[in-house]
């Protein structure tokens, strides 16, 4: 019989399939990948984890045994901390801009306002909505729905980790990225929430399952709205 998690996989292939020919993971496996592309996807991740590890202490707080909040919090949470570090590495490196020439002692330049401090990153559209969508699951629907709609943000990540790791070259300037996404320990966190999904579905009945589906779905599709986002550098409308 086939478990829910690989119902849900199969359901979803043509859909995964075009998160694969995303311009920006077939960029970024070739390592052509814009670097503003790229800082304003990090930026955004960073958003994203930020409310994602919250909705995970949720998930194992509403778990229904204590092997559900040591599998968040030993697992799961324990993925997020390497994300949380990569992202820390390439946003340093954004950061690190070089500073612009000094004027010639010959020509000063005009005396100019000291730079206000920069507005702290707000989520994109695509972020907010994502984030929303989790937040609202969590507080409203069953903890077995949460588990679902969590699930693709770690399945498929070290999907495309993996798809692209096998065609990277070794000097891909995103290959810390990439050996994030498709590193074993990342794996195992990922099988680890599979299988508790399954035992979830296992227990549902029909009707749960099939929102189980539904939740599974919007979140791959939310994927597919995050990678293009970052891509498009989509913000919002008429906003400074």
């Amino acid at each position: 019989m086939t478990s829910f998690c690989d119902h849900a996989w199969q359901s979803t292939t043509e859909l995964r399939a075009a998160i694969h020919a995303l311009p920006f993971n077939r960029e970024l496996a070739a390592g052509t990948l814009d670097p503003a592309r790229f800082g304003f996807y990090i930026t955004q991740d960073a958003l994203y984890l930020d409310q994602y590890a919250r909705i995970l202490v949720i998930a194992g707080a509403k778990g229904p045994d204590g092997a559900t909040l040591r599998l968040f919090g030993e697992c799961a949470l324990q993925a997020v901390a390497v994300e949380q570090a990569l992202h820390a590495q390439y946003l340093t490196q954004s950061a690190a801009a070089p500073a612009p020439p000094e004027p010639s002692p010959a020509q000063p330049s005009p005396a100019q306002p000291s730079p206000a401090e920069p507005s702290p990153a707000l989520p994109s559209p695509d972020c907010l909505n994502y984030t929303s969508f989790l937040l609202a699951t969590a507080y409203h629907e069953p903890w077995e729905v949460l588990m679902a709609a969590l699930l693709p943000c770690f399945w498929i990540y070290w999907d495309v980790g993996n798809a692209i790791a096998r065609t990277a070259a070794p000097d891909n300037k995103y290959r810390a990225w990439i050996g994030t996404y498709s590193d074993t320990a990342f794996g195992d966190a990922v099988r680890a929430v599979i299988a508790a999904t399954d035992r979830a579905a296992a227990a549902a009945t029909d009707g749960l399952r099939a929102r189980m589906m539904t939740a599974f779905t919007r979140s791959t599709q939310y994927e597919y709205l995050f990678w293009d986002g970052a891509y498009q550098q989509r913000g919002w409308p008429l906003s400074d």
